[in-house]
């Protein structure tokens, strides 16, 4: 009886390791979207990480304005986002929202909003012990314009005033878009000790030491030197390290470039300067999103205008420096964000003016891009973060 019974023991386990197996390719996706049209909110949808398919029918609608950027805590319980709110909209005041997520169902539940004192809040992270939500308030129009806050955060995760708000000279070099502070994103750096200010009106990236032991309510304090120029009209967008510590790549919204630099004890040192729209005039350039592959081998890049591609780059892993290796159509308009799949095999694409997401097939090795696998509708998608726990 018990050489009889083996081989079925032996089945039922390996029948349960491939329910295992099948669920890890079960995760969860968030989307933000924009809420002028059709959408409400936040969706919450399952990506099947084998096939890179995403069930149409959300597992939650999470209700909240123009929640156009969202970031997830470190054990992601907690979800932040900001209200990308301002003049014209049915809601003209910025906010930042914090969102507990529950551990077992993942189902989102409002813990409480606040203002975030300016207009167009477009990004938001967190500081390295999570103690603060940095956002930036892009400000479309010159006045009041873009700044940066400091929203504390208690231990319950509830956000709390804005304590800290800092501004930027414009450059002003461009009459239309440069006219006051425009503040894109709002990174720190690897060790934590830093904070960059990605400022789009100043043709400038603002560095920060962080420092809340000498003052809580201002953590922030102007480093030195306190910024990093770049060229002028470039409009600097969003910053990020690699995975190493060593370099930080960001792209130019308005001049459609991607700049490297070496990175040391808070300094940037540019090293290299890529062409992303080769020929088009300016009005047709729009870099965007940029993402890394989770192994630090590949950099991504999102390039909007007339172009709507994704960039693919090898990193030079001895001194951070980039390659192109391919230009793949977005096959759509305005890909605002991107992100990879936790397993590497599909990048998202978030198409906002074409209102769909798209997944594409991903060569972990080479990290070249394939087919499409799918485009769901969704309206103004604007932002796309998994929920991948252990």
């Amino acid at each position: 009886m018990k050489f009889k019974t083996l081989p079925m023991l032996m089945a039922l386990s390996v029948g349960a390791m491939s329910a295992q197996a099948e669920s890890r390719d079960e995760v969860e996706l968030l989307v933000g979207s924009y809420t002028q049209g059709k959408s409400q909110g936040i969706y919450r949808l399952q990506f099947d990480s084998a096939k890179g398919r995403i069930t149409p029918e959300p597992l939650q609608v999470f209700k909240t304005a123009n929640p156009s950027w969202l970031t997830l805590s470190k054990d992601q319980s907690r979800l932040f986002v900001v209200n990308e709110n301002g003049k014209g909209q049915r809601d003209v005041v910025g906010r930042a929202s914090s969102v507990a997520i529950d551990p077992k169902t993942n189902q989102m539940t409002l813990i409480n909003q606040v203002k975030t004192l300016g207009e167009e809040p477009t990004h938001s992270s967190l500081s390295a012990d999570e103690r603060y939500l940095f956002v930036a308030n892009y400000g479309v129009h010159a006045d009041p314009g873009g700044s940066l806050a400091v929203l504390p955060i208690n231990a319950e995760g509830q956000l709390q005033p804005v304590t800290q708000m800092s501004t930027h000279p414009a450059s002003q070099v461009n009459p239309e878009r440069q006219m006051s502070a425009h503040v894109h994103s709002v990174v720190s750096s690897p060790d934590g000790k830093f904070v960059y200010a990605s400022d789009l009106g100043a043709d400038k990236v603002f560095v920060y030491q962080y420092d809340p032991a000498a003052n809580a309510d201002h953590p922030l304090v102007a480093a030195d030197p306190a910024f990093v120029a770049l060229p002028a009209g470039s409009g600097p967008r969003h910053l990020l390290f690699s995975k190493d510590g060593k370099h930080a790549y960001l792209t130019t919204e308005m001049s459609a470039q991607v700049f490297v630099f070496d990175y040391d004890k808070g300094r940037l040192k540019q090293r290299q300067a890529l062409e992303l729209a080769h020929g088009m005039p300016a009005q047709n350039r729009a870099a965007g999103a940029l993402h890394a592959s989770q192994d630090g081998k590949f950099l991504y890049v999102s390039n909007r205008g007339k172009a709507n591609e994704i960039l693919v780059f090898a990193i030079n892993p001895s001194n951070g420096e980039l390659t192109e290796i391919q230009r793949r159509s977005v096959d759509g308009d305005h890909p605002r964000e991107f992100a990879l799949s936790p397993n590497g095999k599909f990048l998202l694409i978030a198409n906002q003016m074409s209102n769909a997401i798209v997944v594409l097939e991903r060569d972990p090795e080479t990290g070249a891009l394939g087919k499409t696998v799918q485009t769901l509708e969704m309206d103004a998608p604007s932002d796309l973060k998994f929920i991948n726990r252990p």
